[in-house]
């Protein structure tokens, strides 16, 4: 039953769903107006949250997939007292708000995750319930005992990362897992009807949901929650809950019109929209009695957070509880990492797979998987770390399948509890994951990829598992550091500066076995982006490469100085971080005016910044042993000394 109150409360939020974008003169008020009843129940109803402590860390957890119906959500988070202003509201979509046009996590108190693009949010969700239930079996419900809800629509099902998040979701029996889809049969081209005909409740019942069709109950506040309840007292299974919505409703003239998505409403619709409701004529209208009754439910949890303080308190692992949620480091990690010989040689992924070991002895919350590539891209973790599953959910080892778009947004879901996910795949396949480690990126999140077979270096799998264009795609992306290891002991170094970054670190890492350099891996210069491995007093030429090319600089070096030339080593695993060193350091490693020359198996696009000729391989890669394709594409010690050559006589000539 709706009581006029209620009513009310929803109408103003719907009106609020048409002035922000109307004001904003962009934004989308259709689904929000639509999906209204709905974020009322669960705000107002169901959700366990206290609005003076949004980081208080059992509450519930809610995930608007769908994001963009952004002002669904700062709507009830203005209303139930999580800090938006209306001033906020009033400045939906303008520079420097706290209400972007899709929510964003660290910008706004309230949102749980960046979504927009559409399905992200979905993964992001089915790691958050993964977390939750990490954390309730490591350290018991007195700690860890919510749920996370979700909204999500016709888009999300039909990208493909939440097919391959909701199929991990259903093997891994998340319980604690409530899914409302907004079936409202529209999108921006039409009815969904002209490209989409998928039955969601047999797939997802085929993926092992819990799944139950309501129908036209959009807007029976008591059959919502009623659905609600039931899907809570589902313990072994993931909970969709199916509802048929109208987007625009109860505009008179907008009901279900695919316009309605986006700015359909001009100020006559907004108008015609507010007279169907019994709204005042007015912007921004939220009544006194409206306003205390959202404030009152966004205080509803404040006892229970206070409760479960005092729990926390007696905890007997109270300390590790914490740690794991400050996403806490033992500095004594770093002892454990494996050094190696010069002239010896091993995979930059098996050593990273060492370093993972010694990571996880003393980070409490690293995680660690792969996209069914577990052993190949070195995300093993040791035999006393088991299998999260079923069975034990409090398991370190993860196996996400051959899902690495599911892979990514879960790994962002995971890390927004705190945990470090580690996650393993061949770098060509970085690029199906490439949206969620974009939102990484964005979020600032913690998280490690663990890019393996780095180049044609993979050999006889051919160009279609032979990355040239990836690792400069990735070094372009804002806010993620790529490191790019030269042997064993740089790799080592790299594990530091990933465990010490807070946002999400990409390590690009060789199949094949490199030699252990003389003079690489100190790990206070490694951490500086770029450094000489092998100085010049007076330097002709500067040698500088990346990962299993910086090998062929020092041959090179070798070849040259034969001949007199005098050559400086550099080796730099990462740009962005060597980019914000300061311009004498910078200097003392690539010096100004000495010309230079780069090497690494993929495209040079990136490298003109620290080079004028380049050893590069601007074409796809070939089926060949290893050794065979790094030689005829023109990586080789030989290769770089001639292009050395020409460059200086070229100067000469000028």
């Amino acid at each position: 039953m709706t009581d006029d109150l209620e009513q009310l409360g929803i109408n103003v939020i719907r009106g609020l769903a048409l002035d922000a974008p109307n004001r904003a003169r962009s934004g989308h008020q259709g689904t929000a107006m639509a999906l209204a009843p709905l974020a009322h129940v669960l705000f107002t109803r169901v959700m366990n949250y206290d609005a003076a402590d949004p980081e208080w860390p059992d509450r519930d957890r809610f995930v608007l997939s769908a994001g963009h119906a952004s002002i669904l959500q700062y709507a009830l988070l203005h209303l139930t007292g999580f800090g938006l202003t209306m001033d906020d509201l009033e400045h939906f979509r303008q520079w420097d708000s706290p209400t972007p046009g899709h929510p964003e996590y660290g910008h706004t108190a309230g949102v749980e995750t960046t979504t927009g693009p559409l399905g992200q949010g979905f993964g992001n969700a089915v790691g958050m319930a993964m977390a939750e239930r990490w954390l309730r079996a490591r350290f018991g419900e007195a700690a860890c005992d919510h749920f996370t809800y979700m909204i999500c629509g016709d888009g999300d099902l039909s990208e493909g990362v939440s097919h391959e998040a909701a199929s991990l979701a259903g093997h891994q029996h998340l319980g604690r897992l409530i899914a409302v889809y907004d079936d409202n049969h529209i999108t921006i081209d039409g009815p969904t009807e002209i490209a989409l005909t998928d039955d969601a409740a047999m797939r997802f019942a085929g993926y092992g949901w819990h799944v139950e069709n309501l129908g036209e109950a959009s807007e029976d506040l008591d059959a919502l929650e009623a659905a609600i309840s039931r899907a809570r007292a589902i313990d072994d299974a993931p909970s969709l809950i199916i509802v048929r919505s109208h987007i625009g409703y109860p505009s008179p003239s907008l009901t279900d019109s695919p316009s309605a998505h986006g700015l359909a409403f001009a100020d006559a619709e907004v108008s015609e929209a507010k007279a169907a409701m019994g709204l005042p004529d007015q912007p921004f209208f939220v009544p006194d009695e409206v306003r205390a009754f959202y404030r009152t439910a966004g205080r509803r949890g404040a006892p229970a957070r206070a409760e479960w303080t005092r729990r926390v308190a007696d905890l007997p692992d109270a300390d590790g509880f914490r740690a794991v949620l400050d996403g806490a480091v033992d500095p004594r990690w770093t002892d454990n990492l494996p050094t190696y010989d010069t002239g010896s040689a091993i995979a930059t992924r098996k050593a990273s797979q060492a370093c993972l070991h010694a990571a996880a002895a003393g980070i409490a919350g690293l995680v660690a998987g792969a996209a069914d590539l577990t052993g190949n891209t070195g995300a093993k973790l040791s035999a006393d770390d088991h299998t999260l599953s079923v069975e034990k959910p409090d398991g370190r080892q993860l196996h996400f399948g051959v899902r690495e778009h599911g892979m990514g947004a879960v790994m962002n879901g995971l890390s927004l509890y705190g945990l470090l996910p580690v996650g393993g795949t061949f770098l060509v396949f970085s690029d199906y994951m490439r949206g969620a480690i974009r939102l990484a990126a964005l979020m600032g999140v913690r998280v490690i990829y663990s890019f393996t077979h780095d180049s044609v270096g993979v050999g006889e799998d051919g160009p279609t598992h032979q990355p040239v264009e990836q690792i400069a795609a990735l070094r372009a992306m804002p806010g993620l550091q790529v490191i790019r290891p030269a042997d064993g002991n740089e790799t080592a170094a790299a594990w530091q500066m990933a465990v010490a970054h807070d946002g999400p670190t990409a390590l690009v890492l060789t199949r094949q076995d490199v030699p252990t350099l003389e003079g690489v891996g100190d790990p206070a210069l490694v951490a500086r982006g770029g450094y000489v491995v092998r100085p010049a007093t007076v330097p002709d030429v500067v040698l500088v490469g990346a990962g299993s090319e910086v090998q062929h600089c020092m041959g090179a070096a070798d070849l040259l100085a034969d001949e007199g030339i005098s050559a400086q080593v550099v080796s730099l695993p990462c740009f962005g971080v060597f980019d914000a060193q300061d311009l004498a350091y910078r200097h003392s490693v690539l010096p100004p005016g000495v010309p230079a020359v780069s090497c690494e198996a993929g495209v040079a696009f990136g490298w003109g910044t620290y080079a004028e000729a380049h050893v590069s391989i601007e074409r796809f890669g070939a089926s060949a042993p290893a050794d065979v394709a790094m030689r005829e594409l023109g990586i080789t010690p030989q290769h770089v000394a001639a292009d050395a050559r020409t460059l200086l006589a070229s100067r000469q000539g000028a």
